[in-house]
């Protein structure tokens, strides 16, 4: 009888394994789900002198020589010029959605003040494209690309001042776009921005200060960053509530907010590094959401950082409370995590001495190949911050420019990448998770904000050494429109199943 039984329970097994997710179809998500693809104003639009836009700290810092190679976005995918062919590709995938960015200084040049007429034509010009073609658009408003008036004024993220221009921008983008708009996003990765901008200082606008960054004119690690980030904290809840208070009974949308959301895992198997990794959740993560679903910042944060962590008022903390109807998360790979308690006991820290932790990477690697670490998100989310609803708005694959010359079309990698996450994200949905869509970053090639063009993440190629902007469909662009128009989750060759 033993073997009966144990080939019994070996079929049981293969019948119930997470392998089966492979003969997944979109039917098998949740109704309403939303598949989609995204860019970035800066990074896709191009056109960057042309109609009365005027610089973000992003094109002042890549027109300085900052960037890889010395790249800069004036031209990239030139999305600017080309837009509708880009939603015709849209269509052809079958994108349910599309998510985009305006561009600070586009549609306001100085930060404050008129509307440009030229830049409020071509938003409203791409949005009713993308409905004319049924296609969702999702709009961030602010995506990095500060107007470089503002930062010149009074050092932009550092003023408080930059809460009620913010506040005003986004009150252009909903009285413009939202008879149109249904999903919108207050602000992308301000959990990323403020340690680049701010702490290392390799990103604009480059403040920092010794030993913690290199080649900064000005700054202060121990404190901009925290500062920074509780600005657009509270930019974002400002914006919220106007949203709710004026506009969204009218316009039935959804607001929500954007982070960055790497998992820290231990690098070895000591306590030490254990306890670093929950820390670095805390602070990469519980940074942003514990104000937003309980109102303050996270009590390690508290007593780790100390006075140096801005203090809420009662009402700031009633106004952060639950400002968001979804959360975004654009997640991209594992960090592993080393325990650094001897830089906790510096007397002058930064946030990563703060969370004494260092990290096995860098924000400029592709990373480790970990779809596990997608469900150990979601898990923590919905166990730790009350299940918030989610949206996955980026995820995906980067090729090296060089292969994508060369192959053009040939990049199963990354299909294989995408099914992979995929089957992680609908195994999350079923424990339990509230996750509402997912959008792959990116459509096309683009300037990168961290390598340039270096490496190519676009399910559709675009040669960037013609005027004209060549785009192709790639063969993951072919797969995830099969996917989408009824197949199943099947990519060329054996699809990759991980785990911790």
């Amino acid at each position: 009888m033993a073997l009966p039984l144990f080939f019994l329970l070996f079929v049981l097994c293969l019948a119930t394994s997470p392998r089966d997710v492979v003969a997944l179809t979109r039917g098998d998500f949740p109704q309403g789900f939303i598949f989609g693809a995204g860019t970035s104003a800066f990074q896709v639009e191009g056109a960057a002198g042309e109609d009365g836009r005027k610089p973000s700290i992003w094109d002042t810092f890549t027109h300085q020589g900052y960037s890889p190679d010395k790249a800069t976005a004036d031209v990239s995918a030139d999305q600017y010029h080309h837009y509708k062919d880009d939603v015709k590709l849209m269509r052809e995938m079958g994108l349910d959605a599309y998510r985009f960015s305006i561009a600070w200084p586009r549609l306001i040049p100085d930060g404050r003040g008129e509307i440009n007429p030229k830049g409020l034509e071509y938003y409203n010009n791409l949005i009713d494209e993308l409905i004319r073609h049924g296609i969702q658009p999702h709009v961030t408003v602010y995506h990095f690309d500060l107007p470089q008036s503002l930062q010149d004024e009074y050092n932009g993220l550092l003023s408080p001042r930059f809460i009620d221009d913010y506040t005003a921008y986004a009150q252009a983008c909903f009285e413009s776009f939202g008879d149109r708009v249904k999903h919108w996003v207050t602000v992308n990765e301000p959990n990323v921005e403020t340690l680049t901008g701010f702490d290392s200082g390799v990103l604009p606008p480059r403040r920092c200060s010794y030993p913690f960054g290199a080649n900064c004119t000005a700054g202060d690690s121990t404190t901009e960053p925290y500062l920074a980030s509780h600005h657009l904290l509270l930019a974002h809840a400002s914006a919220v509530s106007l949203y709710r208070d004026k506009y969204q009974a009218t316009q039935g949308g959804q607001i929500g907010i954007t982070l960055l959301g790497f998992w820290h895992e231990p690098a070895s198997n000591s306590l030490q590094d254990a306890a670093a990794a929950t820390r670095m959740n805390d602070f990469h993560i519980g940074w942003f959401m514990h104000p937003l679903v309980y109102g303050d910042y996270p009590p390690l944060m508290r007593s780790r950082v100390g006075a140096r962590l801005p203090g809420l008022t009662a009402e700031q903390t009633k106004n952060l409370s639950g400002s968001f109807d979804f959360i975004g998360f654009n997640h991209y790979t594992v960090a592993r995590t080393r325990a650094d308690e001897r830089a906790f006991d510096l007397k002058q820290r930064n946030y990563y001495a703060d969370a004494a932790a260092t990290l096995t990477y860098t924000l400029g690697d592709i990373g480790e190949y970990a779809p596990w670490a997608l469900g150990k998100l979601l898990d923590h989310l919905r166990l730790t911050y009350r299940n918030p609803p989610v949206m996955i708005h980026e995820n995906g694959l980067a090729d090296a420019s060089e292969i994508s010359r060369k192959i053009q079309y040939a990049d199963d990698d990354r299909s294989k990448f995408l099914q992979d996450y995929m089957e992680v994200l609908y195994q999350s949905i079923q424990r339990g998770s509230d996750a509402r869509g997912y959008f792959v970053w990116s459509f096309l090639d683009e300037f990168e904000f961290l390598t340039g063009y270096r490496s190519r993440f676009g399910l559709c190629g675009v040669d960037m050494n013609v005027k004209g902007r060549t785009r192709y469909m790639r063969n993951s662009a072919r797969w995830y429109s099969g996917f989408l128009n009824g197949g199943e989750l099947r990519p060329p060759g054996r699809a990759y199943h991980d785990s911790a």
